[in-house]
């Protein structure tokens, strides 16, 4: 089976230990989480996690109803990259010598789009929001500069291509019955 970066959005109650209960869900078929975000939803008192994990199709789903059977969940949906739209934040904390040493950092920083946030003597903080990839390229050419000093990403957070949310019309036939 082919496996593709899949990405999970569950909703469900802000209750403790439920995220706990769905990671165990991916540990016990092995399967290892690439990025997850917890945060408030659009709907009030709805929690929402969106998790990537590399997976094949069977698996995924049966992840998806797995989750999808806590008494916390509400609901959980799987999607492709195609169904979303997504974005990630990176922060790179850059030697500030090095950086003014060699013109082509800042080239390179302005080229990926990214902006420096914060600069002093010792540090310069740069911010890039994007996929992934460009991510992960801008990463790879600073550490070829040996700039780098941290580096953190926030994971992906993403929303539907849909109009509403799945968890709108479940929510909305709950209250109806």
């Amino acid at each position: 089976m082919e496996k593709k970066l899949y990405t999970l959005i569950v909703h469900s109650e802000n209750i403790a230990g439920l995220l706990n209960q769905i990671t165990a869900v991916f540990t016990r078929r092995q399967i290892n989480i690439e990025s997850i975000n917890a945060s408030a939803s659009s709907i009030k008192g709805v929690h929402r996690y969106t998790i990537t994990a590399w997976s094949d199709e069977d698996t995924i789903i049966k992840v998806t109803k797995q989750i999808e059977k806590k008494i916390d969940v509400l609901q959980a949906h799987y999607y492709v990259d195609g169904e979303i739209f997504m974005q990630e934040v990176a922060l790179f904390k850059v030697s500030t010598p090095i950086l003014l040493d060699n013109p082509l950092i800042s080239k390179t920083i302005r080229r990926y789009g990214a902006r420096i946030m914060e600069a002093n003597a010792v540090y310069a903080v740069v911010e890039k929001s994007g996929v992934t990839d460009e991510i992960s390229a801008l990463r790879a050419e600073l550490d070829a500069f040996n700039c780098v000093l941290q580096y953190v990403s926030s994971g992906r957070i993403a929303v539907t291509r849909d109009t509403a949310e799945h968890v709108n019309e479940y929510l909305e036939k709950i209250n109806h019955k």
